[in-house]
């Protein structure tokens, strides 16, 4: 015999608290899930569950696919990039934070157009039919001023302007810093340095891991000059400022470098000085590109989601498409990835002062 809720279904649309009541979740989470709102934590056998009750049913949304871009809402959207092409193109992190967006917008049916930093420095030049931007990395005020006047969404990915009335994504730096120094200093390293470089568009400044790097040090009474050296962002300079680091006396028991390309230049400069990784000096990194886990010994490093921020850049321009008018910032979490270029906590997989997603 039929039951009541399958005649009603065969007499009319399939609603959402059809599907919730056949569950057995609320009618939000029902929502959330078929319209893949990223921000929803539930397990994967409820998502699953939640998805095959909709097909199984034949739910049919009402013109939209999915709920953050309504159909025929939005055709195209710039990609502002503080990079050129050449130099994103070496930079694996970014490589991958542009794949995640082109990913997530092909997912929505939504056209990119990539608008790369040029070598003489003019200002890029926006179509006028673009109806979001993703802006990546440091922009004058000027150039973020002349975007706002083109009254469309902005979104800024790994960097925060002034403010808290623009969208932004990306990693805290200064609190992945911590957590690594932290765990490093748990495992009995006691003379860390680092190497780094300074920000692109402030060459006296320091960037935010090497700020959080001093900070820390200066916290404990531990901090000396001398074991932070600034370069620049290529495996080139990872060789020389890991080299000059190296021939300090004593020499550091354990080495960050901000980022693994220019880990592998550090790596060159200690195997060229006889140098055992990691019975002589440990080394640690940030971004955890593929070539991390092929070096000898494969890199400890934080792991920053280029392609999730990528992803969720989009979906904040989407989110505003489809109505929500107060700006959010969010901090996707980061991992340490232990592997063989340092020690390792006790427990595998351990990850000293893991830090929650916020948004």
């Amino acid at each position: 015999m039929p039951r009541d809720d399958d005649r009603s279904e065969r007499r009319g649309a399939v609603t959402l608290r059809h599907i919730a009541e056949r569950v057995g979740v609320s009618v939000a989470t029902v929502s959330r899930v078929l319209n893949y709102d990223p921000t929803l934590s539930v397990g994967d056998a409820t998502r699953q569950s939640v998805i095959e009750t909709a097909e199984a049913m034949n739910y049919e949304p009402r013109r939209r696919k999915p709920r953050l871009v309504a159909a025929g809402s939005v055709k195209r959207i710039a990609l502002l990039h503080f990079r050129t092409p050449d130099s994103e193109f070496r930079d694996p992190y970014f490589v991958a934070m542009r794949l995640g967006i082109e990913s997530r917008c092909a997912a929505l049916q939504v056209e990119v157009t990539k608008i790369y930093r040029s070598h003489d420095g003019a200002v890029p030049q926006i179509p006028r039919e673009v109806r979001g931007i993703i802006v990546i990395g440091w922009h004058a005020e000027t150039e973020m001023a002349a975007l706002r006047a083109r009254n469309v969404p902005i979104v800024c990915v790994d960097w925060h302007p002034p403010g808290d009335g623009i969208d932004m994504v990306g990693s805290d730096l200064r609190l992945a810093t911590e957590k690594l120094l932290t765990a490093l200093d748990e495992l009995g390293y006691r003379r860390i340095a680092m190497a780094g470089w300074a920000e692109d568009h402030a060459p006296t400044k320091r960037e935010p891991r090497a700020r959080a790097y001093a900070a820390w040090m200066n916290e404990r009474g531990r901090f000396d000059e001398r074991l932070l050296v600034l370069g620049e962002n290529s495996e080139e300079s990872g060789h020389s400022v890991a080299g000059l680091l190296l021939d300090r006396n004593p020499r550091p028991d354990a080495l960050i470098v901000t980022n693994d390309t220019m880990a592998m230049g550090a790596y060159r400069a200690i195997h060229e000085r006889g140098l055992k990784i990691p019975q002589d000096i440990a080394v640690a990194s940030f971004n955890d590109i593929s070539a991390a886990r092929f070096l000898s010994p494969p890199l400890t490093t934080v792991r920053l989601p280029a392609e999730t921020i990528g992803r969720q850049a989009v979906d904040l321009l989407a989110e505003r498409f489809a109505g929500r008018d107060l700006a959010r910032q969010v901090n996707i979490e980061t991992k340490i990835v232990w592997r063989g270029s340092t020690r390792a906590p006790a427990a595998p997989g351990a990850d000293a002062g893991r830090l929650p997603a916020s948004g």
